[in-house]
C-alpha cells in the first residue's frame, strides 16, 4: 500500500498526573498520535505513516499502538542520537506543561525532517501534519510541500503568554492549509476569545481551514474562504483517564478526511471519534478499536452536528 498521509516525530512521554502519579516512557509526541488518528480515519490504514528518528534507548515494543492500527513504520529510523523525551505535566483544569528532557537541538534533529527527506521517504505523499511550538514554529517544509500540491496541516502544542506577532501569525496561517489549535491556544495566539473577532482575524491573515478544538465541548471547524462551518460534540467515552494526545489524534483524522472528501462535517466527525479513543487509557490504545465501537461513536457525533454560516 502506498503511503499518502504522514506525520512527523516520536517522543517518549513521561506523564505526571495532577495527583502526583507518573507513567514513564509512553509512546507520544504529536506525530505518533496524529498518525494513529490518520490510520483510523483513512480509507486504508496503511496509507498513513510517520517519519521520526529514534535512538538506541527506544524500546521497539513502544510502537505497538501504531502497529495495531496498521500504520506504516518504514519512516522510523534508528540513529545514534537519544530519542526525544519530555515530561508532560497535567493539571486538573486541563492545562499541560511540556518540559524537554533532552536538549532542543537533538529533539529537532530527530523530529524535524526537511521537505527533501519527507518526499524521499514517502514520494506519493498528499498530506503532512505536524505540531509546532508557536514561539519557534517549524515551517521550513511548508513552501516546498505546498508547491507540489501537498496539504499541510499544523497544530500548535501550546498557547502563548502574549498574542502572536501579526507577521508571525500571518506566516503560520498562510503556510498551512489546515490550522488546528484548541480554543485556549487560539485565544492566546489571536489575542481574543470572541468568536467573530477571532474568525475575522484568521481570515484577514490568510487562513484557510480553521479547526477549533474545545475538549468535552466538542469542536468547531470553519472554511475561512466560504465562511461556512460545522460544530460537532465530543464523542461519548466510557471514562476519561489521560487526555494527552487526544487533540493530535483529532488533527490527524480530521486532516485525512478533509483530503479524502473535502467535507468539513465528515472530517470533524472523524476527528472527534479518533480523539475519543485517546482518552480511555494511559498513553495510546494498544489495540485497534472494534469496528462496532467506531460506528457507535461516529453515529453519536453525527447526530449532534450543526451547520454554521457567517454569511
Amino acid at each position: 500500500m502506498t503511503v499518502t498521509y504522514c506525520s512527523l516525530g516520536i517522543i517518549l512521554d513521561d506523564i505526571v498526573f495532577p495527583d502526583g502519579r507518573t507513567q514513564m516512557g509512553m509512546l507520544g509526541g504529536g506525530g505518533a498520535q496524529a498518525t494513529w488518528g490518520m490510520a483510523l480515519a483513512a480509507s486504508a490504514p496503511a496509507q498513513a505513516g510517520i517519519i521520526a528518528g529514534v535512538g538506541p534507548d527506544f524500546p521497539r515494543a513502544a510502537l505497538q499502538p501504531l502497529e495495531s492500527v496498521g500504520a506504516d513504520l518504514s519512516g522510523v529510523r534508528a540513529t545514534a542520537l537519544p530519542t526525544p523525551r519530555a515530561w508532560q505535566l497535567l493539571e486538573e483544569d486541563g492545562r499541560r506543561t511540556h518540559v524537554w528532557r533532552v536538549d532542543q537541538a537533538t529533539s529537532d534533529r530527530q523530529t524535524h525532517p526537511d521537505a527533501t527527506t519527507i518526499l524521499r521517504v514517502y514520494p506519493a505523499i498528499r498530506l503532512v501534519q505536524w505540531g509546532i511550538h508557536p514561539e519557534d514554529p517549524y515551517l521550513q517544509p511548508c513552501v516546498a510541500l505546498r508547491e507540489r500540491g501537498i496539504t499541510v496541516s499544523i497544530e500548535p502544542f501550546k498557547g502563548l503568554d502574549q498574542p502572536c506577532a501579526e507577521a508571525a501569525l500571518e506566516a503560520l496561517l498562510a503556510q498551512s492549509d489546515i490550522f488546528s489549535p484548541n480554543w485556549g491556544e487560539a485565544a492566546s495566539l489571536f489575542g481574543t476569545a470572541e468568536r467573530e473577532a477571532l474568525l475575522d482575524r484568521a481570515k484577514a491573515l490568510g487562513g484557510h481551514i480553521l479547526a477549533l478544538r474545545n475538549g468535552a465541548a466538542g469542536s468547531e471547524v470553519w472554511d475561512l474562504h466560504t465562511e461556512e462551518g460545522v460544530s460537532v460534540p465530543a464523542a461519548p467515552v466510557s471514562r476519561i483517564i489521560d487526555p494527552v494526545g487526544a487533540g493530535d489524534a483529532y488533527c490527524g483524522a480530521f486532516s485525512v478526511r478533509w483530503v479524502e472528501t473535502r467535507d468539513l462535517a465528515d472530517a470533524a466527525i472523524w476527528g472527534a471519534v479518533a480523539a475519543s479513543f485517546m482518552l480511555e487509557q494511559i498513553g495510546m490504545p494498544l489495540q485497534a478499536p472494534a469496528a462496532a465501537d467506531i460506528a457507535t461513536r461516529h453515529a453519536a457525533v453525527q447526530a449532534g452536528l450543526h451547520r454554521l454560516t457567517r454569511k
